[in-house]
């Protein structure tokens, strides 16, 4: 029997990664719902090419432009996420949650009630409501998949039964495209050379991320929130040819890798097929590479960003909400040329250690509104401190 998938942010990266899976296994898979917000002509080849019958679009204009180029055609188009309530009368398979950022939260908690299995590439909403997701996955008794690679991999290597057992987690890092560039000409980074990773095809948004190494901030306390391990055992290392995602040492002696191309395919492949024995095809890995791994220690006077983490604790906290939405803000200004690159770190340690946000490390999480009300708070005070 054919598996229902519904892909949230069908449209972008890892949205169109999944959809290129699930197409070319039509037999094991039947697509449900795709959504977007604006990117009509891509989700336009996805509807013809798998014959899905319910789409979301968000935006509201070209909601209704798709609504006109559809009226004939037998296809349900909704404009709001908020009707994923009302498409599923009962679970489905899979739902693959791909929006980035922050708006892809609530969704994820409106998929985890109709899915048996969720696969989360969102980091913000796992970083700012693990709390709240991971109540949802227990009450409606949903099987959660990371598919971040650094996270899948460390969910590959560990299980619940082992998991008191880890000594440490390590995290890796390509280094992004300033690893050896000298830092006092950090000051004529221009967008284009920040977005232009070495390694991995990514959006504008994650590639500033890894060129400031704030994504590795990111990643640890989204690994600390998913696998409930002391953060303190999580390092980063520094691995310029991104085939290593994770090494766990065990108390026992035992050091476990994990190695893959670098292509989030893989990952995703290996959620939708967690439960059955698949063969995807992938070029052959450069085994000379794997003969110099090449790991040091990041440099933190590089990396400044990675100071944020010794103010993060075990404890899920709307700080983390204060932290996400800074950068998000900061990235968004370089991008749109209000900021230099070295501003970006700059302006987020003093945004973070201001004292009004400094007092949200004690308070965790109570709902969606909360931490709506405390981004636009973040937003209007980068703003201020930035924009002159």
């Amino acid at each position: 029997m054919k598996k229902k998938i519904a892909i949230i942010g069908s449209t972008g990266s890892i949205g169109k990664k999944t959809f290129s899976i699930v197409k070319n296994n039509p037999k094991d898979f039947e697509i449900v719902l795709l959504t977007t917000n604006k990117n009509l002509n891509e989700l336009y080849k996805q509807v013809k090419l798998c014959k899905v019958k319910n789409i979301i679009i968000t935006s509201k204009n070209h909601f209704i432009k798709a609504k006109k180029k559809f009226k004939k055609k037998q296809l349900k188009i909704f404009n709001d996420l908020n009707y994923i309530n009302k498409i599923f009368k009962k679970k489905i398979d899979y739902t693959m949650c791909s929006i980035s950022g922050l708006d892809g939260l609530k969704p994820t908690l409106d998929s985890i009630k109709f899915s048996k299995k969720v696969a989360i590439a969102n980091k913000e909403s796992i970083i700012c409501a693990w709390n709240l997701i991971d109540k949802q996955l227990k009450k409606f008794k949903t099987k959660f998949i990371p598919v971040d690679s650094e996270h899948f991999s460390i969910w590959s290597l560990i299980n619940e039964k082992n998991k008191s057992n880890i000594s440490k987690i390590y995290i890796t890092a390509s280094g992004g495209p300033f690893l050896n560039l000298p830092i006092n000409k950090f000051k004529y980074i221009n967008p284009k050379k920040a977005t232009n990773h070495p390694r991995w095809k990514m959006g504008k948004k994650i590639s500033i991320d890894s060129a400031t190494m704030m994504n590795k901030v990111f990643e640890v306390i989204e690994a600390q929130r998913i696998f409930n391990v002391d953060i303190n055992k999580f390092e980063i290392l520094i691995h310029p040819n991104s085939y290593l995602h994770a090494i766990v040492k065990f108390n026992n002696g035992l050091i476990k890798m994990l190695f893959h191309d670098t292509d989030m395919k893989i990952p995703i492949f290996n959620s939708l097929y967690s439960d059955k024995i698949k063969k995807l095809n992938t070029k052959n890995i450069n085994l000379p590479n794997l003969n110099n791994l090449n790991l040091s220690y990041p440099d933190l006077n590089r990396f400044q960003s990675l100071k944020i983490l010794k103010k993060i604790t075990n404890n899920i906290s709307l700080y983390e909400t204060v932290l996400i939405t800074a950068n998000d803000q900061l990235v968004e200004y370089f991008l749109r040329g209000k900021i230099k690159f070295s501003d970006i770190n700059k302006n987020l340690i003093k945004i973070v250690n201001l004292k009004q946000f400094k007092n949200y490390q004690s308070k965790k999480p109570r709902d969606i509104s909360q931490i709506h009300y405390l981004i636009e708070q973040v937003r209007l005070k980068t703003k201020y401190l930035c924009i002159k």
